[in-house]
């Protein structure tokens, strides 16, 4: 009886995996269908950029002041 109930479990389990990426591919295929797939190449130019995005500026602009006082330390000494 346990066991039975396991193997249903585990059928179930499968079928569900095997129906996820079917319909994954179904997205996929009609994603791309037709041979105008922009977001492919939108997707392939955003991983080629380098990671430069709203919150290094910050960063750049706390460094730039670290450095200024640093020479106007120096300056007064």
């Amino acid at each position: 009886m346990e066991s039975d109930r396991v193997l249903i479990a585990a059928l179930l389990f499968i079928l569900l995996i095997i129906g996820s990426n079917f319909v994954m591919y179904a997205i996929a295929r009609g994603a791309t269908k037709g041979g105008d797939s922009r977001w492919m190449s939108a997707l392939r130019d955003s991983l080629k950029k380098p990671l430069e995005g709203s919150s290094s500026k910050p960063m750049d602009e706390l460094r730039k002041r670290v450095e200024e006082l640093k020479k106007n330390k120096q300056a007064d000494e």
